[in-house]
């Protein structure tokens, strides 16, 4: 069987690191990305099976230089899966403009980037593939004192939704949002950012001790989630969505519960607004 070739960002730790692991576990080839390639390492690595490129997300050229790396090195990418991103907590109006705009330019601007690049070149080359956007459970479900990064990750789900009933069918071209719960990454430490505007009236909020507190007690083992996201990748027919984590899977299984109930329990209002005598077409 022909190896696949994944091209994966945010590598240096979590989630991407670990999904690096399972595809060279899986006799699969990967790009390694980080912003500095060279601090990566991983067992198993070796010139005929990985390429570790440097790449920030924000840097439309050094996007390029990525993509043209890969193609120059395997001929194709089937898989793109973007993972880079930050968390940024604290209550809305603790967080400057420009820790805000910085949040979405990571994790949203940067992944619709990587995305337009690897549309394009899956396209070009006629070989489809897959793209995973790492979203999350704040993708789906608001979080107190993660309000930009919630409409980062939903940003990103309405996107990947939109876009992937553009594609014509024939360009093979398939998405999946990876929507994870609480992992034991670093995510919930060094990798967090915090609100910078001091503003006491949400002295009842400690953003960072709240986050320390979870820090590596959370449910999920990130290495499992890596072995997810590659059994999504190389299925057939990926899933649109998948939640992952027991805490993800039930949270939103409970929003969908309550905005099912809301949704009916407004309908009255909802349907009251048509001009009299119209019919919808069938």
């Amino acid at each position: 069987m022909v190896p696949r070739i994944f091209f994966i960002t945010g590598t240096s730790t979590g989630f991407g690191e670990e999904l690096v692991k399972v595809v060279l576990k899986s006799g699969d080839y990967v790009v390694a990305t980080a912003r500095n390639s060279s601090k990566l390492a991983f067992d198993g690595a070796n010139d005929s099976n990985s390429l570790l490129v440097d790449l920030d997300v924000t840097d439309k050229e050094s996007i390029d230089r990525a993509f043209d790396a890969t193609i120059k090195k395997f001929k194709r990418v089937d898989v793109v899966v973007n993972n880079a991103g930050f968390g940024l907590n604290g209550p809305f109006e603790t967080l400057s403009e420009k820790q805000i705009r910085q949040q979405m330019e990571v994790n949203f601007f940067g992944l619709i980037d990587v995305t337009r690049k690897a549309m394009e070149t899956m396209r070009d080359l006629g070989t489809g593939g897959v793209i995973q956007q790492v979203t999350s459970v704040g993708g789906q479900v608001g979080v107190p004192s993660y309000s930009v990064y919630c409409a980062s990750k939903w940003a990103v789900e309405g996107f990947t939704e939109a876009i992937s009933k553009e594609v014509k069918p024939e360009w093979g071209i398939k998405f999946t949002c990876i929507e994870p719960g609480g992992f034991r990454t670093d995510w919930a430490g060094r990798s967090m950012d915090f609100g910078e505007v001091s503003n006491p009236a949400y002295d009842h909020i400690n953003a960072r001790e709240n986050a320390q507190r979870r820090h590596h007690t959370q449910a999920g083992d990130p290495a499992k989630a890596a072995k997810v996201f590659y059994d999504l990748a190389v299925m057939d027919e990926p899933p649109i969505r998948c939640a992952v984590g027991t805490d993800a899977y039930t949270l939103i299984n409970k929003k969908l519960e309550s905005y099912n109930e809301s949704v009916k329990k407004f309908e009255k209002w909802s349907n009251s607004t048509d001009v009299e005598g119209y019919q919808a077409p069938s």
